[in-house]
């Protein structure tokens, strides 16, 4: 039987905890956290984290599973997920995936390629050779024999760019040749479907998101960030430095510029990462478009999910 795995999604700032706990009130369900940035310990104010008592009405599953020295890729999420939903299933409890790191939601919707595992030593070799001549210099290797992954990733996106080298190194194929081939479903027997919290008004958004990341100045975004820059064996290059809003702080702490301009930036970075979020969404033809601005968002988010369960 085709079972449906609902997704909860929408830009940052959109209403997405308070209508998942609206929907735990009312349903057995348990929530696949979707975002690159709560997999990290100690990232909690710049994150909206969900509290304590929040992850006390429900089970959050994928928060604080990673150390902000680590990484964690899409396919990890993937792989994590699907798992999740059967245990979860088989405890006659409903999946939900929550959260808007789309890239996630890709990996576990269009399935995997059978690429090959990684391999710690090679990366770390692969890190030690770019600490010596810097990732811009290591994006250039990669073009000579890659030109078409190189094309898409940026000079400094050091995950990636370690991936894809080390891709290289371990089988010989480019990982642009292994990405032509057929991906592997993760869940067959799962339909997909997205409810997806959006703003009809971009501006209210925008508002919203500086209303946020100030209310989490005012609770101690700084010091959090600063507890994270006094660690040795963190650095910018990590992905977990570069998540938005926290990049911002640490590059104030290392002299950039003023504490107001760094928020600034950050609020305006945000913004673009809810854009982004956005045109990803609306690219899905099946999603369930809510207006997360109107006082009914939450019931009607309700009344989506009772369609499903």
């Amino acid at each position: 039987m085709m079972r449906v795995l609902v997704c909860l999604a929408g830009p940052t700032a959109s209403g997405k905890s308070a209508a998942a706990l609206a929907l735990a009130r009312r349903w057995p369900i348990e929530i696949i956290t979707m975002d690159s940035a709560t997999i990290y310990r100690g990232m909690d104010i710049g994150t909206a984290k969900p509290d304590p008592a929040e992850q006390a009405c429900v089970p959050h599953h994928l928060l604080d599973i990673r150390d902000p020295s680590e990484t964690y890729s899409a396919a990890e999420f993937a792989v994590d997920a699907a798992s999740l939903v059967r245990q979860i299933t088989e405890r006659g409890r409903i999946p939900i995936l929550v959260g808007g790191t789309m890239l996630y939601y890709k990996a576990l919707r269009e399935g995997l390629h059978a690429l090959p595992p990684a391999k710690p030593a090679l990366r770390a070799e692969i890190d030690q050779e770019a600490r010596t001549k810097g990732w811009p210099a290591m994006h250039a290797e990669l073009a000579r024999y890659d030109p078409e992954t190189a094309a898409r990733l940026a000079p400094n996106d050091s995950q990636r760019l370690q991936r894809a080298i080390e891709i290289h190194r371990l089988s010989g194929r480019n990982m642009s040749d292994w990405l032509r081939d057929a991906p592997e479903p993760l869940l067959p027997d799962y339909r997909h479907q997205t409810i997806s919290l959006e703003p009809l008004d971009r501006a209210w958004l925008h508002a919203r998101i500086a209303e946020r990341y100030k209310a989490m100045m005012r609770a101690g975004l700084l010091d959090e960030v600063r507890e994270l820059h006094q660690r040795p064996d963190l650095h910018s290059d990590l992905p977990a430095v570069r998540c938005v809003g926290y990049r911002q702080l640490w590059e104030h702490l290392e002299g950039r510029d003023s504490l107001e301009a760094a928020v600034e930036r950050a609020i305006f970075a945000t913004r673009q990462l809810a854009k982004r979020q956005i045109t990803w969404l609306r690219s899905l033809p099946e999603r369930q478009a809510i207006d997360c601005q109107s006082t009914q968002a939450v019931d009607l988010v309700i009344d989506r999910f009772a369609l499903y369960h």
